[in-house]
């Protein structure tokens, strides 16, 4: 978020407002992400995204911090390897299941321990820009239930593991 802004300019808290978008320079995904979890508290969190940078990772790092995340699960593209590959180490200590797949999409679902579920889908990759991205987030269990299965397909039948594959070469190291 950039300095001096607040997120209640943008967006209204869940339980008020269970379906809105924005369009601004002024929010980052990972601004949203923490939004989302001081409202609904413990989850789980699925993210697509065509890239990762370093800086959203120590983000997300100091997010899970809190201990708001109980899993976090990350499926980024195959064609923005090289970048991934640089940061593989650090994404997999921070990020519990991360895989890569022919993805362009940017979604984010949360998933409280009460069962509460929120749905955003944005235009902004999992980096820092400086450009108006938008996004339309819902509280809406179908939405929520329908997109899920569809990361659910692509993590199952489209993707590869890449927690499992830094293991298996820190393994034979």
């Amino acid at each position: 978020m950039k300095r001096g802004s607040d997120i209640e300019q943008w967006l209204k808290p869940l339980a008020e407002q269970p379906n809105q978008a924005y369009l601004t320079n002024a929010l980052q995904v990972a601004d949203v992400l923490e939004w989302i979890l001081e409202q609904l508290g413990s989850s789980t969190v699925w993210q697509t995204s065509f890239s990762i940078s370093e800086e959203f990772v120590r983000r997300l790092f100091f997010i899970e911090k809190s201990g708001h995340v109980e899993e976090y699960n990350l499926v980024l593209d195959l064609k923005a390897t090289n970048k991934t590959i640089s940061l593989w180490p650090f994404i997999c200590q921070v990020v519990n299941k991360t895989y890569l797949a022919d993805n362009h999409s940017k979604i984010l679902l949360v998933e409280s321990k009460k069962g509460e579920v929120v749905t955003v889908v944005t235009s902004q990759n999992l980096t820092r820009g400086n450009r108006a991205e938008s996004a339309f987030i819902s509280t809406d269990l179908d939405i929520f239930r329908s997109v899920k299965a569809q990361i659910d397909d692509l993590i199952t039948n489209h993707s590869v593991p890449l927690n499992d594959l830094y293991r298996a070469r820190i393994g034979a190291d």
